[in-house]
């Protein structure tokens, strides 16, 4: 039994929305919302006026487990997705084996079943995630997969990408790809620029990203199917996108923090973890980004969370891998980077109600009788980030002041502050 004593409800669906009240939560469920609540032997969380969202849901997180837990296994995720306020999070497939047939879905669901952070595994596009042969998709699908991708590989072979989207259209199943044309990227490693010209870097043009996500929609809008495009970060695809939405084309979008907090100007600082793909760009991309977050043609942030070890990140620029760690720090990162531009209600809606749309989930509510999963935060209080509970430390946020603070997350008949 717990009680929450005065949170303010952030959910636009709840008659509850706006209010400060107490929540008591009994058998994982909410039992009681009003004022004033007093239970004898509850735990008592005394939230002072902080906020209270449906949990939030993160659909860009590589796990490592399995093959690769010395970065990250399924326990450092679940403490670090809680830590940062997510009670669910998305697997993406790039582990060792793979995540392409019902075997490696079914691993991570029964070794994370009844967890306070919900584990839903996205099935591979192609065998290996090499781009070649399709995976097992149905299979996948009717065994937990909530969608479909190659995770940090772009799908480069049209055929391919339009059997996956004509294959699990009968089923509607979800296409996601990360857009990048690697032909045109040709082994850039910074964003294409002012910035890449007077370090001697070799960059990756924005006409990489916009030529991909061209390719899929003509390939969206022939099978009459459905599409996600992960992580943009241009604003030339920003445009594209709006446009095929104003279409009614059936396409979604997500943009990381990484894109939204900085530009490329932070690349003078050779630090590796400013290496990242898609690379941060330039101040007016970033606008742009945050411009398509507000007018809805940017439908979700996900945390884009990759675990590096200290030898994949302590080298020279150029051999450095790229990739952060964001889920402890996700919340804070969009919050400064949005500041002024999103309410507190609509980073919610990006962060917690579409991504569960997108991909077909239950959304938990704010109700007398519901399942019991929210996040409680406070948005002005600023914190310190001085301990991860990721495996890996490749964060350019250790250190470093961080306003919005996570309080604590309930899921699932637990709950952790």
């Amino acid at each position: 039994m717990l009680l929450l004593k005065q949170v303010q409800v952030i959910d636009s669906r709840s008659s509850w929305n706006g209010q400060t009240v107490d929540i008591y939560i009994k058998d994982g469920k909410i039992d009681v919302i009003g004022q004033d609540l007093e239970v004898a032997d509850a735990e008592i969380f005394e939230a002072k006026g902080a906020c209270l969202s449906i949990g939030w849901f993160d659909l860009g997180t590589q796990v490592g487990d399995p093959g690769i837990e010395h970065k990250e296994d399924l326990m450092s995720a679940s403490n670090a997705a809680a830590d940062g306020g997510f009670t669910a999070i998305a697997c993406q497939p790039n582990t060792h084996p793979t995540i392409h047939s019902k075997s490696e879905v079914l691993y991570i669901k029964n070794r994370t079943l009844g967890n306070i952070v919900d584990f839903h595994p996205i099935g591979a596009i192609s065998t290996d995630c090499k781009g070649i042969n399709l995976a097992e998709l149905m299979d996948m699908y009717h065994h937990g997969a909530v969608a479909f991708s190659d995770g940090d590989y772009s799908i480069q072979n049209n055929g391919l990408m339009l059997r996956a989207l004509l294959y699990t259209k009968p089923f509607d199943g979800l296409i996601i790809n990360h857009p990048l044309d690697k032909d045109i990227a040709s082994g850039g490693i910074v964003h294409e620029g002012a910035v890449s010209t007077s370090l001697g870097m070799k960059g990756a043009p924005s006409l990489a990203e916009e030529m991909m996500i061209q390719r899929d929609l003509h390939l969206v809008e022939y099978a009459e199917a459905k599409v996600h495009f992960s992580n943009i970060s241009a604003k030339g695809s920003v445009d594209l996108i709006r446009r095929a939405k104003r279409k009614g084309m059936h396409v979604t979008a997500s943009v990381n923090p990484m894109n939204l907090y900085f530009t490329d100007e932070i690349l003078s600082e050779f630090e590796t973890n400013y290496k990242v793909f898609p690379p941060i760009r330039e101040e007016s991309d970033r606008k742009a980004l945050i411009a398509g977050l507000k007018d809805g043609t940017i439908d979700m942030i996900e945390t884009h969370h990759t675990p590096q070890d200290t030898e994949c990140k302590n080298l020279e620029f150029a051999y450095a891998d790229y990739g952060v760690t964001m889920l402890e720090t996700a919340f804070s990162v969009i919050q400064m980077a949005v500041e002024n531009e999103l309410t507190t209600a609509e980073i919610i809606e990006k962060i917690a109600i579409n991504p569960r749309q997108i991909l077909n989930l239950e959304l938990p509510t704010i109700e007398t009788g519901s399942i019991a999963n929210f996040t409680i935060f406070a948005p002005e209080t600023t914190w310190t980030y001085s301990k991860s509970k990721s495996k890996s430390k490749n964060s350019p946020f250790l250190g470093k002041e961080l306003k919005g603070k996570v309080l604590g997350i309930v899921n699932n008949g637990k709950w952790r502050f």
